[in-house]
């Protein structure tokens, strides 16, 4: 494996740690909006980390989540339920950073909070096994 896609890789999972560990800072501090936001960009960038492997990026969301669906979830590598997490995380932080008036309750911040961490550990756990 070419080292400079595992450091990239690397790069992209300890963003998505750090994103994470904020959005729990902020959900703490009653801060929802901000939770839920920095939990979708730890899926974000984790889903970015396990990409680097196949050598994919995308200026686009939505070309990023494609990839993994196509590559990840269709080919039956990761669990469908991965596939949902990243697109209602997606969905969230768009009404949430564009929809005017879109009040982010403490429910919708805690289960994106609990959607990222349990993402965080699957692809995490998967890129640690598939690319060791």
């Amino acid at each position: 494996m070419d080292k400079s896609i595992k450091e990239l890789a690397d790069y992209r999972l300890s963003k998505a740690k750090e994103d994470l560990e904020t959005s729990e800072i902020n959900f703490d501090a009653k801060k929802y909006s901000q939770s839920l936001n920095r939990s979708y960009y730890s899926i974000f960038h984790c889903a970015r980390a396990l990409l680097a492997y196949e050598k994919f990026d995308s200026k686009k969301h939505t070309g990023i989540i494609s990839f993994f669906n196509k590559n990840f979830i269709k080919e039956k590598k990761i669990e469908e339920e991965y596939f949902l997490i990243i697109k209602d995380a997606e969905m969230f932080r768009m009404q949430s950073d564009y929809q005017d008036f879109f009040i982010v309750s403490r429910e919708d911040a805690q289960g994106q909070l609990e959607n990222a961490k349990k993402f965080v550990a699957k692809i995490s756990e998967y890129i640690s096994e598939t690319y060791p």
